[in-house]
């Protein structure tokens, strides 16, 4: 029996677009998620994991695009192959069936280092821009989803005693717990 050509692909933002990634390839079904790499919030990956069966081929742009780390991206690859369910990395022209041999792991984790090494250094490049863009003035960093007024509203609401459902009060506000609680800890004298 032959299995289905599965494809999985993931960008960082809402405005890349998904189609270049593997453009051009038959494949039977697709799975996008729009999520940064270091999330773990992969909806469209842990559907695609429940989807996919035994003879299925799951084909992937590239390593950096399926896995956040090389740990993730071993671990990944194990738990399908042992599924004997194929994968196959477009960019880097690799293909990993379970029946691998001791090169084959090799080359996914030097491959996979080296994702995770190119990431790390783009972060680092990220970083002193932006502090040298702060030595000329020219970052204000990220702008503030809430005005002061709201934040203001918010640290009363979470002040006045009562117990409120945190992540209730950022649904209503149209921001994330994250942010909310960025908020809240900007001002410690209000109970979170």
């Amino acid at each position: 029996m032959k299995g289905q050509r599965v494809g999985y692909i993931r960008v960082s933002s809402v405005e890349q677009n998904p189609e270049r990634q593997l453009d051009g390839l038959s494949l039977d079904r697709v799975f996008t998620d729009k999520a940064s790499g270091k999330s773990t919030d992969r909806p469209q990956l842990e559907a695609l994991l429940a989807f996919v069966r035994e003879g299925d081929i799951v084909v992937v742009h590239s390593m950096d695009r399926l896995a956040r780390n090389l740990d993730d991206l071993r671990r990944l690859v194990q738990s399908l192959t042992a599924r004997r369910i194929q994968i196959e990395f477009v960019k880097e022209c690799l293909t990993f069936s379970g029946d691998d041999s001791p090169m084959a792991t090799l080359l996914l984790s030097v491959m996979g280092a080296f994702a995770e090494f190119e990431r790390a250094l783009i972060r680092e490049r990220q970083r002193e821009g932006i502090a040298l863009a702060k030595t000329r003035g020219a970052y204000r960093g990220r702008q503030h989803v809430l005005t002061a007024d709201q934040a203001q509203a918010l640290r009363n609401r979470v002040a006045d005693g009562g117990k409120h459902n945190k992540a209730a009060l950022a649904r209503e506000l149209g921001i994330s717990r994250t942010t909310l609680y960025g908020y809240l800890r900007k001002f410690p004298h209000v109970q979170t």
